[in-house]
């Protein structure tokens, strides 16, 4: 039985920019990193050192060569809030494109993208 979802691949183009976009901007921390020196290297982000799940960013040249039959698309995510109105603010001051704030029937949401013109969620979940 599968209990809770561990990681999150994210095949991005440039790992360093991204990295930068997930922690200086977006507030993550780097729980761990790994280069294998032949080119493959792993880049583990999450909200807090604690936190359940964790996305890894990866090259996503090196993957298209070594697994060309992955799919490598951008996955759909929503992440949480308990202070929506807060980070929607602080997002903006950072330069981050987000979308408006929109009241859905589960709460109010809003999309950002990442550095890489990739959208994401964010709903207000307290």
């Amino acid at each position: 039985m599968i209990n809770k979802v561990g990681q999150i691949m994210l095949y991005v183009n440039n790992q360093d920019e991204s990295l930068k976009f997930w922690t200086e901007k977006f507030g993550f921390s780097v729980i761990s990193e790994e280069d294998n020196g032949q080119g493959l290297r792993w880049i583990e982000i999450a909200p807090t050192k604690d936190a359940q799940t964790s996305i890894i960013l990866h090259n996503k040249e090196f993957i298209a060569k070594m697994q060309p039959e992955l799919n490598l698309a951008t996955p759909s995510l929503m992440f949480y809030s308990d202070n929506l109105d807060e980070l929607y603010k602080d997002f903006s001051e950072k330069n981050i494109k987000v979308g408006e704030l929109v009241n859905m029937p589960s709460g109010r949401v809003f999309n950002f993208a990442d550095n890489e013109d990739n959208y994401f969620a964010v709903m207000e979940k307290k």
